[in-house]
């Protein structure tokens, strides 16, 4: 699936990430997990949850601000991107392949190609 705002701006994930250093030696562990949420209209069909996506401003405001126990706030910046901002179509098997970087990847599925909906489990 192909899953872009209808305005074809960039948009973010909100994340977090961490390291820590392993106790019997000097190697370090970076981590990072994509935040989810319940799954907006347009993807519920798809999936049960989606990444929290932010615009621009909202990405600014996720990296620049500490929300800590203020749950009124945090549950607002958690909430699913709205549906009608949103755009989504099947695209062939070519997008599961890294060396495939081509616009073709994004091209919607024509209706007589089969397509494996291999979605993973996040």
């Amino acid at each position: 699936m192909w899953i872009h705002f209808k305005s074809r701006e960039p948009f973010a994930f909100a994340g977090l990430w961490d390291y820590w250093r392993v106790p019997a030696g000097d190697k370090e562990l970076y981590s990072f997990t994509i935040i989810t949420t319940e799954p907006n209209a347009l993807l519920r069909p798809i999936k049960n949850r989606m990444p929290v996506i932010y615009d621009r401003e909202m990405g600014a405001q996720w990296l620049g601000q500490s929300f800590g126990d203020q749950p009124m706030i945090l549950a607002a910046v958690l909430r699913p991107w709205p549906s009608e901002l949103l755009e989504a179509h099947e695209v062939s098997t070519l997008v599961n392949l890294p060396e495939n970087d081509t616009a073709e990847c994004i091209q919607p599925v024509s209706p007589t190609q089969p397509v494996k909906r291999q979605l993973p489990l996040l």
